[in-house]
């Protein structure tokens, strides 16, 4: 009887002890897309410092990390039709990779932030390439894994499209679970630093467990021992990393909270007295002297303290706050004896407590409410004056800036009250503050455009003093007292009614409301 010859036998399938077990793939996909998003929402605190969190800093960071899994994802397609053994070898490597380029993100920020933003003019390249720097290749580890993952999990199996279904699903809810986890557990608990030691830690484990799995379930592939060992010697690498890890820069914040990084910073030196300064991200939201209330020393505030001042013959019983930052003007204003008819509306806690700790303020003087001010003034009523001083990056957020915001905000004063709003733009455009104005008149029979005239003569990103009411301010200039001996008095001036008006129809910019307000777009904007 004739016997086939072995080589045209057909071959056997492989034996389920061959197969990489279903549940350990959809594990796999689970931490790997959890890990992934933990990164992303990280990056945007992370640049924080250093960039601001804008929506320039949001969409380079969604861009960048969707053009890391895109590139790991077709790298992944590449290797996933090759034999088990190499498949799992690449999972190894992935994870390898993605524990390494995620601990370097660590102190490249601070070696290459400098040099990145000062070569590359404009905000949006600048924050463009330092996002690309530090989070491509984390990303791009991330999505080497999906492709490898789903050809496992279709291989030598029945019903290969459930596993396949399970798969996508397990991608997605590991996706909501990284950004959950991230936005309200790691970040605030243990900070940036330590929430991308975690990640990195998970990504060693993965590296470690494919190691393992390629021990027991891969077949027999002479030639897939080359690979095999590079990715035991990358996750060898990627565990001295991590043993590394008690000598990694500490976090550039003094507190992380839900909202912000925080820092408290001494600049008694620049002063000349004990100092603190108050950053939210990376802009200045307040300095504080110590022991001296009343000495103000960061223009804008002293700006929004004369004219109200010079309205009203002295200091408000009655303010609404939007924004808290270090209190310096409600603690001004309470200098001498508390005015619990000065609300403040602080959406982080934490901002509040920094201001209590470090800025020498005494919050029983006056009434904090911690909530967003739009939220916090409904139903408010009686304001001598309301005063806007909140930020997102260097941009009033949006929400804040609408005509039908400053209709609740007319609603909200007093009849000879007024709403004083610090703004932010660049000399060389000013189409956020011509947009402002515009909108501001939509609802006030009068606004004017303070600033201090130093400030404003040295040109680029300057900050001015919006004032809308019912009728104009008594003087159109005034200058302050020195705040220290050897420092000449601050000159600040409204800038003439004629000259506003005459931007604003040049500029002819939109009037902003809640359904339209680009303010980050218009402040970024150059003519």
């Amino acid at each position: 009887m004739a016997v086939e010859p072995a080589s045209a036998q057909p071959a056997k399938s492989a034996s389920r002890s061959d197969t990489v077990p279903l549940w350990f793939l959809l594990a796999a996909q689970f931490l790997v897309a959890a890990a992934g998003l933990v990164v992303e929402i990280v990056a945007g605190r992370m640049l924080a410092p250093y960039v601001g969190m804008s929506l320039y800093t949001w969409t380079a960071v969604i861009a960048v990390v969707l053009a890391g899994f895109s590139a790991g994802h077709w790298i992944g397609g590449l290797v996933a039709d090759r034999p088990q053994r190499t498949a799992l070898a690449w999972l190894a490597i992935s994870g390898a990779l993605g524990a390494l380029t995620t601990l370097a993100a660590l102190p490249l920020i601070r070696l290459v932030s400098a040099p990145v933003l000062g070569a590359i003019p404009g905000p949006i390249g600048g924050i463009v390439a330092l996002t690309a720097l530090l989070f491509f290749l984390p990303s791009f580890a991330a999505g080497i894994p999906s492709p490898i993952l789903a050809r496992l999990a279709i291989e030598d199996r029945a019903r290969s499209g459930r596993a396949l279904g399970a798969l996508h699903a397990l991608s997605a809810i590991g996706a909501i679970a990284g950004t959950l986890s991230a936005g309200y557990l790691f970040i605030s608990w243990i900070g940036t630093v330590w929430t991308l030691v975690v990640v990195a830690g998970a990504y060693a484990a993965f590296a470690l467990a494919c190691l393992a799995m390629l021990r027991r379930h891969a077949r027999p592939e002479p030639a897939g021992r080359d690979i095999a060992s590079a990715a035991t010697a990358l996750t060898l690498f990627a565990l001295a990393a991590l043993a590394a890890t008690p000598f990694t820069p500490a976090s550039a914040c003094t507190v992380e909270s839900r909202y912000y990084c925080i820092r408290s910073i001494d600049v008694g030196a620049d002063v000349g007295a004990p100092a603190r300064l108050m950053v939210l991200d990376h802009l200045g939201h307040g300095l504080n002297v110590l022991g001296e209330p009343t000495r103000l020393e960061m223009p804008y505030a002293a700006t929004i303290d004369a004219i109200a001042r010079a309205r009203l013959g002295g200091a408000p019983e009655r303010a609404f706050f939007i924004g808290g930052g270090a209190l310096t003007l409600p603690r001004a204003w309470s200098a001498d004896g508390a005015r619990p008819g000065l609300v403040v509306a602080e959406i982080d806690p934490l901002v509040t407590a920094i201001a209590k700790a470090d800025f020498d303020v005494d919050t029983s003087r006056f009434t904090i409410t911690h909530a967003d001010a739009r939220v916090a003034l409904a139903g408010l009523d009686g304001f001598q004056v309301v005063v806007g001083d909140a930020f997102t990056d260097i941009a009033v957020p949006a929400h804040l800036v609408t005509r039908e915001f400053y209709q609740e905000i007319a609603g909200s004063l007093a009849p000879d009250g007024f709403y004083l709003m610090n703004l932010i733009d660049h000399t060389d455009s000013l189409k956020a503050l011509a947009a402002s104005v515009r909108t501001l008149k939509q609802v006030f029979p009068a606004v004017e455009v303070w600033v201090e005239v130093e400030d404003f003569s040295t040109g680029g990103r300057t900050t001015f003093v919006l004032m809308a009411g019912s009728a104009p301010s008594p003087t159109g200039r005034m200058t302050l007292a020195p705040t220290a001996p050897d420092v000449p008095g601050r000159i600040i001036g409204r800038i003439p009614p004629h000259r506003v008006d005459g931007l604003v129809a040049t500029l002819d910019p939109p009037v902003l409301t809640d359904d339209y307000a680009p303010i980050d777009r218009l402040i970024g904007a150059r003519p």
